[in-house]
């Protein structure tokens, strides 16, 4: 314990008085302060000036970051026959039905992503209450029901990112290593932003976005100036 209170202590030091920074000064100062022993990940917050209460301020969608997230991610796809053996040919970790609904119901959610046939939803739908909560349900919007299973299950592993708003209006995500270049982590930060931004819902009113910060894993977050995570 007392090793982590003199971590915290020196990252407090390191961001004391520091806001609304730029992205790259931003990513800088996190990965000064990453001092864990694993590889932490840099993660983004925006807070946005939605109600997701309401169906048309709703904020969901998916990236493909220009340098992966650095994560290792499990698949699973519910599929059968041919469409199956393309799954597990793209590099799906699990492929199944009815075996694999029986699986997640007995609790095994050992996957970070789960992709389906249109054919399967209806399996996939008594699944609701498990996977939802959890962000795994499978969604035309973020295109992991498709009939194009490879090309999902790869998208997946090659650096795609699904978000969704939650209650109080916060979106938040992984967007790389502490251990990726300062370039390829404001990059990655920069296309999360832009996708969030174009996400935009018809019934927002007011400014949308309120407020970007950045983390690390087990770090503070500092703010992150919004002409900047926009790019401009």
């Amino acid at each position: 314990m007392a090793k982590m209170g003199k971590r915290k202590a020196a990252a407090e030091v390191l961001f004391d008085g520091k806001t609304n920074l730029t992205v790259e000064d931003a990513v800088a100062l996190i990965k000064k302060a990453a001092t864990a022993k694993f590889d932490e990940t840099v993660e983004v917050a925006m807070n946005l000036g939605v109600d997701p209460r309401h169906a048309d301020q709703m904020v969901r969608g998916v990236v493909t970051l220009p340098n992966g997230t650095g994560k290792t991610v499990r698949v699973a796809v519910f599929a059968r026959g041919a469409k199956a053996d393309e799954a597990k040919a793209a590099g799906a970790e699990i492929v199944g039905a009815e075996d694999l609904m029986e699986r997640i119901q007995g609790g095994n959610i050992d996957f970070d992503r789960c992709i389906a046939t249109p054919d399967m939803m209806p399996l996939v739908g008594r699944l609701g209450k498990i996977l939802g909560p959890r962000n795994l349900m499978p969604n035309p919007k973020v295109g992991t029901v498709t009939m194009d299973v490879a090309t999902a299950v790869k998208n997946a592993k090659g650096g795609e990112v699904q978000f969704k708003v939650e209650k109080a209006g916060v979106i938040h995500a992984g967007v790389g290593k502490v251990s990726f270049d300062e370039a390829k982590l404001a990059e990655n930060v920069r296309a999360f932003v832009d996708a969030v931004t174009r996400a935009k819902p018809s019934g927002a009113k007011g400014t949308y976005v309120k407020k970007v910060s950045l983390s690390s894993t087990m770090g503070p977050g500092v703010s992150v100036d919004l002409a900047s995570a926009a790019g401009r």
